[in-house]
Order: structure tokens, then C-alpha cells, then sequence
């Protein structure tokens, strides 16, 4: 009896304001909890939590038997108690990961909450925060796809992210404006748990890095370096935007990423198995996934302005192997792409409708206005 009465004391706290998702990453009803630390969390935080049993020990909220004084510490503290305490001090640049996100930010997150405590102690913070950073990070070759270590400096103040091919070397071999910089954790394209993609723009083309660092919390660091420089340098350009208006521009995620046929501005050639990546506006082909630029981008504006996006292909179009058109019109041209999948077609549909239904921001058609433009 005194079991079954600790079981539903337990039940009784998880539909409590702040205890139906999980404490670190926000998915839904979470049935694990530390009772250690006081949260409820989800299976796969649960994981996380395991590798650090010094300081979170973790049961399953319906499976495991918990005595009297276990529940009486669970219904004293919960989710919006603990997150008050260990994330009373993040800076809002800080990318707080969903349990979308890849294992690495979710592990180095759960680390920095309750292990390193680096939001209780703001001066935790600083490898991240001044400003400032450089080491050496591992660098995959444009022309040979080794990786090599190179010297990586973030300067706020330069404004920018700059590496150099060799340790002694005066000029850096590429500098990358933080105002056109883009980080994003690719962990299966790059084949590494802790693979980063940087992209920024050279002559308005997307070139794209990829790097990776053997522990885990640098290479998150480097990432909330990044975010960060970004974020000083969006409120000095758009001074009255609110933290809210500036954080979602601080570093994204690609809408959508994979193989699809494509085929030529005649539409006459045959169709070509390419890589494509939607990032925001901007629709890229690679021949291969971890290619350093572009073979092609067209830019994907808004339904004002004449941009569509229909399924299947224009009669009697030719070449393809795979059979699931895709037909993106815009104001000068129709583009023909091919899936292999209905799945993946729609997918491609909706990350371009997605697109097309947001109106383009001032910004975007000097953008529009280049692509037009170019030779």
C-alpha cells in the first residue's frame, strides 16, 4: 500500500506547470526523473543523465520504486524550481537545445546546467562570452576531404572568424565576416558526433567549412562564441530590436537538406543527381554533400512576388529517373527538380511553401536583386 500511494503521489506532480515536458530539452511528457537534482526528463535526457551519476541519479517515474522521502524531495523542488535555480544566468545568446537537436549540444547543455553550473556563475562563462577565441579546431581539406588542424581566432571586435593554414602564418587563409556567418552541428553529413558546418559568404557565393574538435564542450563553446559575436553585432546594427527580435537570427538550422534530379535552364538536358540545401531563401547544389561551394543557387522568394511552388513536372518533360516532380516557378524562369520519393517530395514542397508564404523583408530583395544579376 505505502508503495502504491508513493507511486501516485508521484503521478499526481507530472501535471504540474512545468513538469509535462522534460527539464533539459522541452519534449512532452517526460516519465523519467532525477531524484538527485529534482527534474523530470525524458528517456533519452535520461541517458545523459546516467553518464553523470556523481551528481544525477535516475529512475523511471512508472517502472522503479520510489519510497516516501524520494517523493517528498520531487514534489518539493520539479521542473520550474530547478530550471529557476541552474538556469537563472543564461546569456540570451545561449542555444538552449530541443530534443530535435543533435546528441552533442544536448549532452554539453545538460553538462553546463547542472555539472559545470555555468548558469548559476556567470565567470563559467567566459570561453564563450569575451568576446574573443582562438585553437585549433580540425579542418576538412576544400580538394582532398583530409582533415588537418588549423588555427581558428573569433575577434568581436574585427568582426570576424578567421583561420590560417599554418601556425606561424601572418595572413589568414580565409576571413569570414560575422555578419554573414552561419553555424550549424552536422554530426552524419561530416561523420563525426562533433562535426560543424560554417558557412558565410564570399562575393555574395555560400562557402561552406567543415571542422570538428575531439571534446565536445570546445566544440559547443566555439558554437556559443559564434552566436554570441553575432548577437553583439546584431544589436549594434538594429539597436532598437528586442532579444527576442535578434536570437532566432543568430545561427539556423537548414529547412531542408538531400538528393534530388535536377535538370538545366533549357530543360532539354537530362536530369542530374545533385545535393541540395535549403538555407532560408537560398535553395544550393553540390555534386557532393561536403563540397566547399555551390554548383548552382536560386533564390526562392515570396508568393507576392510571383514565386510558386506546384507538383510534378511541366508536360512533356523528359530525362528523369526519378518520378516525383517538383516545379518551382519564379518571375524569370521555371526550375525542374526530381525526388526519388513521394516522402521526400513533399518535404521539399513544404520547406519551399514555407518560404514562399512569408513575405521578403527589405533586406532579401537586394539579395533577389544580385541573383538576377549575375553573370
Amino acid at each position: 500500500m505505502a508503495k502504491e500511494r508513493s507511486r501516485d503521489a508521484l503521478l499526481s506532480l507530472l501535471p504540474k506547470e512545468g513538469n509535462q515536458v522534460c527539464a533539459d530539452c522541452g519534449a512532452p511528457d517526460p516519465d523519467w526523473a532525477s531524484y538527485t537534482l529534482g527534474v523530470f526528463i525524458c528517456l533519452s535526457c535520461s541517458g545523459i543523465h546516467r553518464n553523470i551519476p556523481h551528481l544525477s541519479k535516475v529512475k523511471s517515474v512508472r517502472l522503479d520504486e520510489w519510497d516516501g522521502a524520494q517523493v517528498e524531495f520531487m514534489a518539493s523542488t520539479g521542473n520550474t524550481a530547478m530550471r529557476a535555480k541552474y538556469e537563472s544566468e543564461i546569456p540570451p545568446f545561449y542555444y538552449k537545445p530541443t530534443f530535435s537537436d543533435c546528441l552533442l549540444l544536448r549532452e554539453q547543455w545538460i553538462r553546463a546546467k547542472y555539472e559545470r553550473k555555468e548558469f548559476i556563475y556567470i565567470e563559467k562563462q567566459e570561453p564563450y562570452s569575451a568576446g574573443y577565441r582562438e585553437g585549433f579546431l580540425w579542418k576538412r581539406g576544400r580538394d582532398n576531404g583530409q582533415f588537418l588542424t588549423r588555427k581558428f581566432v573569433l575577434s568581436e571586435r574585427e568582426g570576424a572568424l578567421k583561420y590560417y593554414n599554418k601556425n606561424d602564418a601572418k595572413d589568414p587563409k580565409a576571413i569570414m565576416k560575422i555578419e554573414h556567418l552561419n553555424a550549424t552541428f552536422q554530426p552524419g553529413k561530416i561523420g563525426n558526433p562533433h562535426g560543424l558546418q560554417i558557412t558565410y559568404l564570399k562575393d555574395n557565393s555560400t562557402r561552406n567549412i567543415f571542422i570538428y574538435h575531439e571534446d565536445g564542450k570546445e566544440m559547443v563553446d566555439w558554437f556559443n562564441a559564434i552566436r554570441a559575436a553575432r548577437f553583439h553585432y546584431l544589436q549594434v546594427a538594429f539597436p532598437g530590436a528586442s532579444n527576442a527580435d535578434l536570437v532566432p537570427k543568430l545561427s539556423r538550422n537548414y529547412l531542408k537538406e538531400g538528393y534530388m534530379e535536377k535538370t538545366g535552364p533549357k530543360q532539354t538536358e537530362g536530369f542530374k543527381k545533385r545535393w541540395f540545401t535549403m538555407d532560408d531563401r537560398r535553395l544550393m547544389y553540390f555534386k557532393d554533400p561536403l563540397d566547399a561551394f555551390a554548383r548552382g543557387e536560386v533564390f526562392i522568394g515570396s508568393k507576392e512576388n510571383s514565386y510558386k511552388v506546384l507538383e510534378g513536372l511541366p508536360p512533356p518533360t523528359q530525362g528523369n529517373h526519378w518520378p516525383h516532380g517538383i516545379t518551382i516557378v519564379t518571375p524569370d524562369r521555371k526550375f525542374l527538380f526530381a525526388c526519388e520519393t513521394e516522402t521526400e517530395q513533399q518535404e521539399w514542397i513544404s520547406a519551399f511553401q514555407k518560404v514562399i508564404g512569408r513575405p521578403m523583408l527589405p533586406q532579401e530583395y537586394a539579395v533577389e536583386a544580385h541573383f538576377k544579376h549575375k553573370p
